[in-house]
């Protein structure tokens, strides 16, 4: 890895749970020694990618940051593309919901809406998704490019019991993805967490993320499944068209085959 990308790769540990990181966290957190993590947050701090908290001597995310963010919106409106179906996802579902992109081997998160019909619900807080332990992240090794998969194989990681543990594992659980169109996670990541999510796609006509419902697995039966499923897919299509895409036939077919049931292998997510 170059100087620039560990340099960069920094960001990444700033989330809205941990706005704020001192020097000797974030040493821990990367796995480097301290004069080299000292070395590149001078370089983020003098261009204003972090900067240092006068109170409590802590790094934070700096102005450039959200400069980049506004640029990015305005030119690429991914976020603003989304958020109606969001809306509409959570008040059918009763659940969360929330969409994110895929950009190299990483699935970032996006944006997610609350539902506010439990007082219990799946909150997302976190910032990138792992491609083997999350629905999200099935979605991009079922659609996205190929390359993807030998990278997932050579980074899986445990979480839970449910964590797929080994390379063949995830190649079945992928072709489950693709030949039902959904993707669905156990509690892979979080134990207390049910997820099922559906690709979104661009003008590239290439996959650019996924649309995907959080629910809380006590309250995760067949009946909320297929309302989930059935509301994904409406979903899907409309960021897929607000972003400039279109839903590839052979999807679309595999969506109808998994609602009418003559897919056993979709009845395999409840149980």
């Amino acid at each position: 890895m170059s100087s620039a990308a560990k340099t960069l790769g920094l960001l990444a540990y700033f989330s809205p749970t941990r706005p704020e990181i001192g020097l000797s966290q974030l040493c821990k957190l990367a796995g480097r020694d301290k004069a080299t993590t000292y070395r590149h947050l001078q370089a983020l701090e003098d261009t204003g990618f972090v900067e240092q908290n006068p109170a409590t001597k802590q790094y934070r995310l700096g102005p450039a940051v959200l400069q980049l963010a506004q640029t990015r919106e305005i030119t690429v409106p991914r976020k603003a593309g989304a958020e109606h179906a969001l809306s509409e996802l959570a008040e059918a579902t009763g659940e969360t919901s929330h969409v994110s992109v895929l950009s190299g081997s990483t699935v970032y998160a996006l944006a997610s809406c609350e539902s506010p019909q439990h007082s219990t619900r799946a909150i997302i807080d976190i910032q990138t998704f792992p491609l083997h332990a999350t629905a999200s992240g099935l979605c991009a090794l079922a659609f996205g490019s190929a390359d993807l998969m030998a990278y997932a194989c050579k980074n899986i990681q445990i979480f839970t019991a449910t964590t797929v543990q080994t390379p063949d594992a995830l190649r079945t659980a992928v072709e489950t993805v693709r030949q039902t169109g959904f993707a669905w996670s156990g509690g892979a990541l979080e134990i207390e967490v049910q997820g099922l999510a559906a690709p979104v796609f661009d003008h590239t006509g290439l996959l650019a993320g996924s649309i995907s419902v959080a629910s809380v697995a006590t309250r995760f039966t067949p009946e909320l499944q297929e309302t989930i499923q059935r509301n994904l897919i409406i979903a899907s299509r409309e960021i897929t068209r607000n972003w400039g895409g279109t839903i590839p036939d052979s999807l679309e077919a595999k969506w109808a085959s998994s609602l009418s049931n003559t897919n056993p292998q979709i009845m395999e997510f409840s149980k």
